[in-house]
C-alpha cells in the first residue's frame, strides 16, 4: 500500500435499531403506490422496518392507492377492534371505457359516448346517497364457499356473487372533463367502489370504468408519513376500569365482573400499569379476548 496509511474494512451494524424494531409493537398508515397489491407492499413495510410480523387491515387493490393501515407485533390482534369506518376514497370515472376488471388494468374497448352537462352528472351521483344493494366485481377477494371471486374469474369461471348492501354517506363531484368524472364518496366499510362506478355510468346510460382510486382515509386513519399511532386511541369499543390489583389482571387470573367499573355486557379495553387487556363481560363472566398487549412506545422515524 502506499505511504504509511493502514486501510482497515469495518462491517456495520445497526444494533440498537436492530432490537428495538425486531420487536417493535407500532400501527401506522402507508400510502401504497399504484399497481402493486397490498400483500406486496406489505413485504416492502417488513423490510423497511426490519421485522417478520406484520399486517394491514382493509385491501387495496394493485391499482388503487392511498391509505393502509400497517401494524407490526402484538399490535396485528387488535385489527378487528379499530375503528375504520367511514371510509373516504377520491376516484375517477373513465366514461365510455370498458374493463371486465371494471379499472384500468384490464381495458377491452373505448366508445366514444356523449357529453353530459354538469346537473345531469351532479343529479346522478347524488342519487346514490343511501343504502344500496349491487354485486361485488368477481375479480375481487369476495369469497364464495372458501375461493375468492378473482381465482375463479382467472380460470374462466364466473363465480356466483351475492349481492352486498353498502351506505353512501356522502358523495360528491370534484370536476367532470368529459370523458372523465372526478368524484369524492364517502362509504360504509366493506364497499366497493369500482361496482359503484359502475352503477353511476349505468345510470347515465354509458359504460364506464374506473381510471383513478386513491382512498383518503379511514375513519380517522390518513396517511402522516408512517408516524407511529397508540392503538387505543382507535378502538371502536369503550374503555373499562379495573378496581382489583393489576397484578392479577396482568397474570391473566380469573376476575370477577363485580371487580370492573362497568359491569354490564360487552367487550372493553383494560389499562393496567404495564399493558393493556381486551375483555368481554358476559352475564357476569369476565373473558379475556387479549391480554398483555404492550403500551406504545416512541420509535425511530425511517
Amino acid at each position: 500500500m502506499p505511504g504509511n496509511t493502514l486501510f482497515l474494512r469495518f462491517k456495520t451494524y445497526n444494533i440498537p435499531n436492530f432490537f428495538i424494531w425486531e420487536k417493535m409493537d407500532r400501527l401506522f398508515v402507508v400510502n401504497k403506490p399504484i399497481f402493486i397489491s397490498s400483500n406486496s407492499y406489505l413485504s416492502h413495510i417488513k423490510r423497511k422496518y426490519n421485522t417478520k410480523k406484520a399486517g394491514f387491515s382493509g385491501t387495496l387493490d394493485p391499482f388503487a392507492t392511498g391509505c393502509l393501515i400497517v401494524a407490526t407485533g402484538a399490535y396485528t390482534k387488535l385489527f378487528q377492534y379499530l375503528n375504520k369506518s367511514p371510509k373516504v376514497y377520491r376516484a375517477t370515472l373513465w366514461l365510455g371505457a370498458c374493463s371486465e376488471t371494471l379499472d384500468i388494468e384490464h381495458i377491452s374497448s373505448i366508445e366514444r359516448v356523449p357529453e353530459f352537462d354538469l346537473q345531469q352528472v351532479t343529479e346522478a351521483l347524488n342519487s346514490f346517497k343511501g343504502n344500496i344493494s349491487y354485486l361485488p366485481p368477481k375479480f375481487s377477494a369476495k369469497k364464495i364457499n372458501g375461493q375468492k371471486a378473482y381465482k375463479l374469474a382467472r380460470e374462466g369461471k364466473e363465480p356466483a356473487l351475492k349481492e352486498i348492501k353498502s351506505e353512501i354517506y356522502n358523495i360528491k363531484l370534484l370536476h367532470y372533463t368529459h370523458p372523465f368524472i372526478a368524484f369524492e364518496i364517502e362509504v360504509s366499510e366493506g364497499a366497493y367502489i369500482r361496482s359503484i362506478a359502475q352503477l353511476i355510468a349505468k345510470k347515465l346510460g354509458v359504460t364506464g370504468t374506473l381510471s383513478s382510486l386513491h382512498r383518503v382515509s379511514e375513519g380517522a386513519f390518513r396517511y402522516e408519513n408512517e408516524k407511529a399511532l397508540n392503538p387505543f386511541e382507535y378502538l371502536n369499543i369503550e374503555q373499562n376500569r379495573f378496581l382489583g390489583d393489576y397484578k392479577d389482571l396482568e397474570l391473566g387470573k380469573k376476575l370477577a365482573a363485580a371487580l370492573f367499573e362497568k359491569q354490564q355486557d360487552g367487550v372493553y379495553f383494560v389499562e393496567s400499569k404495564n399493558f393493556y387487556a381486551i375483555l368481554e363481560i358476559k352475564e357476569g363472566l369476565v373473558k379475556y379476548r387479549l391480554n398483555r398487549i404492550p403500551k406504545p412506545q416512541s420509535h425511530p422515524q425511517v
